[in-house]
C-alpha cells in the first residue's frame, strides 16, 4: 500500500501523519493540505501492474487519499477518451490538438472524478450527510454518487443554474436550496447552514479529495499520449500545453499536481504549460495576472451567461496558478460569451462533439492563443472538454437552422406536399464547386459550408476535372486550390476568364502555397479573395463567401 504517508500544510509548510477526513493543519489551522506519497514505490508498482488494471480513474489507486478499496464508490468514471481533432487542426493550422473527453463520465462531466473520490472518503470516515455549493455539475455528480453511497446531500445552487440541472439534482433525492445571489454569496450561505446544523461542509478546493481526484486527468493524458506517440512501450508523455476553462480553479490545481508527481517519479521528462481561460464577464484571475497582482480582486457581479464559470472570488487558488505560470510558463485569457457559443458550434459541426459552454470557452481561448502564436504549430495541446451541453440553454441555439415542414402542406398518402416544400427549399440553395486535391481540406470546406449555410456543393480533385465540373455546373462560386494535379489553379483561372459563360463566377483561392509577388500579380483582379490554409476560421471563410456571392449578384 502506498496511500498517503503524511500531509503537508501549504500555510506553515509543516508535515504531519495522514488520517482519513483530515481538514485542518494541527499546527496552524491551515486548510490547504497536500498529501505526500511514496512515489518511488508507486513507480515500481505502476511499471508492472498498470497495464493490467481496469480503465477507470481508480487504476491510479496508489496516489489517491483513500485507505480501503472497499470504500470506493465508483460508476466507471475516468479513463475518458483522448480524441485527436484533425478537422479543427486543419482549420487553424495546428495538427496536434487533442480533446480530453470528460463528457463520457457517468453524469457527463469531469466533476464525477471529484464526486467519486470525495464520496468514497465520506463513506470511509462515516459522513452520513453533507452540504455542497454548486453551479450545477458538482451538484449533479455529488448527488448521483451520494445516492449510490446512501449519503444525504444538501445542494445550494445560485439562481443562474439552469432549471433542468436543478431538477436533475433533485431527481437523486438531494435537498436543493436555490439562492437568489451570486455563486460566491451562495457558498457563504451554504457554509453558514452547515455550521448551524452541524453538517459536514464540502469546501471544494480545500477538500483534499477534490484536488487529488483531478490529478487523474493528468495521469490519463500522459498515459494516453504515450500510447499514441510511443505505442507498446508503456511510456508516459506530457503535452506541451494543457488548456481548461477556469472558474474556482480546482481542476487545474489538481491536474498540475498530477503532472508534477509524474515528473517526480521520472515518468515524464517535462511539465506542460497551463492555459487558464475565463469568461470576460467574470475573469478575476486574468485581470490580476495581466496587472501583475499577487492576489485577484473579486468580481462582485459576474456578467456572463455561462453560469458554471461565474466564480467571482478565486481566493487562494489564483496565487498557486499564478506562481505555476510564472515559474513554468503558462497563460491566462478572457473570452466573451459570444466567442464561447461560436466555439460550441465549430466543435459540433467540424468534429461532431457537442459540449457545454465552459469547455467551448476553453476552445475559444485556444483559437485566440494560436492566432497570437502563443501556442506554436509544432506543440501538442490537450483541451479539457469538461462537460456535455444542455439543449435547454436556448440562448445557445439558432432557430434559423430548423426548416419547418408544416402538416397542412402534406398531401395524404403521396407526400407530394413535403416534396414540394423541399423543392422550394432547394431553390434558395447556392451552388459551390470546390477544386481541391487534399481530401482532408476538401472535407473541412464541405463541413463548414454544410453547417453554416444552404449550399449545394460539388467537388473535383484535380484542375482538369474541376474545370469540366465548373463548365457543367456553372456554380455561383468556386473555391480553388492553386497546387493541383493535371492542371494547376492558375491555368484553371485562365480558362475561366477566357470563357464568356464562366468569367463572371467569383473565385476564392484557398492555398498552402507560399506566393511570390509574381503569383500575387497573376491573381490580382481575377479572384475575390485569398485565404491561407491553416490560417482561417470558419467565420473568415463564410464572410468571404457571402461577400463574393453578394458581389456576384450586383
Amino acid at each position: 500500500m502506498t496511500q498517503p504517508v503524511s500531509v503537508k500544510c501549504d500555510s506553515c509548510q509543516k508535515s504531519f501523519p495522514f488520517q482519513p477526513g483530515v481538514g485542518q493543519c494541527p499546527h496552524c489551522g491551515g486548510e490547504w493540505l497536500d498529501p505526500i506519497y511514496d512515489l518511488s514505490a508507486t513507480r515500481k508498482i505502476w511499471q508492472t501492474d498498470l497495464r493490467h488494471r481496469q480503465q477507470t480513474m481508480w487504476r491510479y489507486w496508489e496516489l489517491l487519499p483513500l485507505l480501503e478499496k472497499e470504500d470506493i464508490i465508483s460508476m466507471g468514471e475516468g479513463y475518458t477518451p483522448l480524441l485527436h481533432l484533425p478537422h479543427l487542426g486543419l482549420m487553424v493550422g495546428h495538427s496536434h490538438i487533442y480533446l480530453k473527453d470528460e463528457r463520457q463520465n457517468p453524469t457527463g462531466s469531469f466533476k464525477d472524478r471529484q464526486a467519486s473520490l470525495a464520496v468514497s472518503t465520506f463513506k470511509e470516515t462515516g459522513v452520513k450527510e453533507f452540504v455542497v455549493a454548486s453551479t450545477g455539475n458538482v451538484g449533479i455528480s455529488y448527488s448521483a454518487y451520494s445516492a449510490r453511497a446512501g449519503i444525504k446531500v444538501w445542494a445550494f445552487l445560485n439562481s443562474a443554474v439552469p432549471q433542468d440541472k436543478m431538477r436533475e439534482i433533485a431527481l437523486y433525492g438531494t435537498e436543493v436550496i436555490k439562492v437568489t445571489a451570486s455563486y460566491d454569496r451562495t457558498k457563504k450561505v451554504a457554509a453558514r447552514f452547515a455550521a448551524r446544523q452541524g453538517i459536514f461542509y464540502d469546501k471544494g478546493v480545500k477538500n483534499i479529495a477534490a484536488k487529488e481526484a483531478m490529478k487523474t486527468v493528468a495521469f490519463e493524458i500522459a498515459e494516453q499520449l504515450g500510447a499514441i506517440f510511443s505505442p507498446d512501450t508503456g511510456k508516459f508523455i506530457a503535452p506541451d500545453w494543457y488548456v481548461q476553462a477556469v472558474s474556482g480553479g480546482l481542476g487545474p490545481v489538481g491536474v498540475w499536481k498530477g503532472f508534477l508527481e509524474l515528473k517526480e517519479m521520472g515518468l515524464i521528462d517535462r511539465l506542460p504549460k497551463m492555459a487558464h481561460i475565463q469568461a470576460a464577464g467574470c475573469a478575476p484571475m486574468v485581470q490580476a495576472f495581466d496587472a501583475g497582482l499577487e492576489r485577484a480582486k473579486p468580481v462582485d457581479i459576474p456578467h456572463t451567461l455561462i453560469a458554471t464559470v461565474a466564480t467571482g472570488n478565486p481566493g487562494d487558488v489564483y496565487p498557486h496558478l499564478r506562481q505555476i505560470a510564472l515559474t513554468h510558463g503558462g497563460h491566462f485569457e478572457a473570452i466573451p460569451d459570444d466567442e464561447s457559443f461560436h466555439a460550441m458550434h465549430v466543435l459540433a459541426q467540424l468534429e461532431g462533439i457537442s459540449m457545454e459552454p465552459a469547455p467551448a470557452m476553453a476552445f475559444a481561448g485556444l483559437f485566440k492563443m494560436i492566432s497570437r502564436q502563443i501556442i506554436k504549430p509544432t506543440e501538442t495541446v490537450v483541451v479539457n472538454c469538461s462537460g456535455h451541453t444542455f439543449p435547454v440553454e436556448k440562448h445557445l441555439l439558432d432557430d434559423r437552422r430548423v426548416h419547418a415542414l408544416h402538416q397542412d402542406v402534406v398531401t395524404p398518402d403521396t407526400g407530394e406536399g413535403v416534396l414540394a416544400a423541399l423543392d422550394n427549399l432547394d431553390a434558395r440553395i447556392r451552388r459551390i464547386v470546390i477544386v481541391e486535391d487534399d481530401p482532408n481540406a476538401a472535407r473541412l470546406l464541405r463541413r463548414i459550408l454544410q453547417a453554416r449555410g444552404k449550399y449545394q456543393i460539388s467537388h473535383a480533385a484535380d484542375g482538369e476535372s474541376g474545370l469540366n465540373l465548373i463548365r457543367r455546373e456553372q456554380p455561383d462560386l468556386v473555391l480553388l486550390d492553386l497546387m493541383l494535379p493535371k492542371m494547376d489553379g492558375f491555368s484553371v483561372l485562365d480558362h475561366l476568364k477566357d470563357d464568356g459563360r464562366l468569367k463572371h463566377i467569383p473565385v476564392v483561392v484557398i492555398t498552402a502555397k507560399s506566393l511570390t509577388q509574381y503569383d500575387r500579380d497573376r491573381l490580382t483582379g481575377r479572384v475575390q479573395t485569398l485565404l491561407r490554409k491553416g490560417n482561417f476560421t470558419d467565420d473568415d471563410l463564410l464572410d468571404d463567401i457571402l461577400s463574393s456571392l453578394e458581389g456576384a449578384g450586383n
